[in-house]
């Protein structure tokens, strides 16, 4: 039964590619996604279908997906539609029911107090499976099925000077972070070695060597080599920072400051600190000490981490 798996770039890809092992369908899956370096590198040695990329509520772009989800789901190829979001769920799913395919949507886990708006549109296709990542809100339609993040536990470290930083403030076009760069510039300690991903984030005193973005594989390099990483509160740079190791600085966007259209950043800022995985900070208020606060600790692995809990058996 092969399984299509399909999610936007960027941290919904992030999730769905590391819930992969705990889905039981990498052995007979294709990805649809967006073409991007993070795709490419992430999803290297994957086949992947590439579809046309869509914004945050980008309707527009949801249409165009539409279509490509039509092209690509004709041919009775796939049995099983699996996606963590975002509005390419729902481009995908409304062609998929109609074809008679299986259809599973999971939460993204920046969603720690109810569904985002894909996940109501997507409530109402038929037949669709729904999961949430939070036992909290699971009910009689969205079903807890496990996190990405049970995989992962803080531990102590030595500590150590903070020499080698690096900074990720996401790569949306439509959002930038001015806040946290300012704050930053004012104090990352000079003689700090600083590796800038900005995206379309711009201030009247630019780092020298920002850069709009990084290569992936450069990125993850990085990221295992640096002291600290401070980021924004996206579920991707979380599970990167994770991943090499690292108790991010972690600091949300805030809608009303225009640097996302809601605050699920903050939601999410807030459970990673509940469980010691970052170190939350609001961008007004991140210090050169909690550069070395969060130095002091590293990420590790559980080692063995229970499948996600399908509605049926997958």
């Amino acid at each position: 039964m092969t399984t299509l798996l399909v999610a936007s770039t960027g941290g919904h890809l992030a999730e769905l590619h590391d819930l992969l092992p705990r889905l039981g369908v990498q052995d007979d899956c294709v990805w649809a996604t967006f073409d991007s370096p993070q795709s490419r590198s992430l999803l290297d040695g994957h086949e992947v279908i590439h579809v046309p990329p869509a914004a945050t509520r980008d309707p527009v772009g949801a249409l165009r997906d539409l279509l490509a989800a039509r092209r690509v789901l004709c041919g009775g190829r796939f049995r099983r539609v699996v996606s963590t979001g975002a509005s390419v769920a729902m481009s995908f799913f409304l062609p998929a029911v109609r074809h008679g395919l299986d259809c599973h949507y999971i939460e993204s886990a920046t969603r720690t107090e109810g569904p985002s708006l894909t996940g109501r549109l997507v409530a109402r296709v038929p037949r669709t499976r729904l999961y949430t990542q939070y036992p909290g809100w699971a009910d009689g339609r969205w079903r807890y099925g496990g996190s990405i993040f049970d995989g992962y536990l803080p531990a102590p470290a030595a500590p150590r000077p903070v020499s080698r930083i690096v900074v990720t403030l996401g790569t949306q076009s439509r959002f930038g972070f001015p806040r946290l760069l300012q704050r930053l510039v004012d104090v990352v300690p000079p003689e700090a070695e600083v590796l800038w991903q900005v995206g379309s984030t711009r201030i009247p005193r630019m780092p020298a060597g920002a850069r709009r973005q990084v290569p992936h594989a450069e990125m993850q390099q990085a990221m295992r080599e640096a002291d600290v990483i401070v980021t924004h509160a996206g579920v991707g740079s979380a599970l990167a920072a994770m991943r090499a190791g690292r108790r991010a600085v972690y600091v949300p966007r805030r809608a009303r400051h225009g640097e996302h259209v809601d605050d699920h950043q903050v939601e999410m800022a807030r459970e990673l600190d509940r469980r010691g995985l970052v170190l939350a900070r609001e961008a007004d208020a991140v210090t050169a000490d909690d550069l070395a606060r969060a130095a002091s600790w590293t990420v590790t692995t559980t080692g063995t981490v229970p499948p996600f809990r399908w509605a049926e058996p997958a």
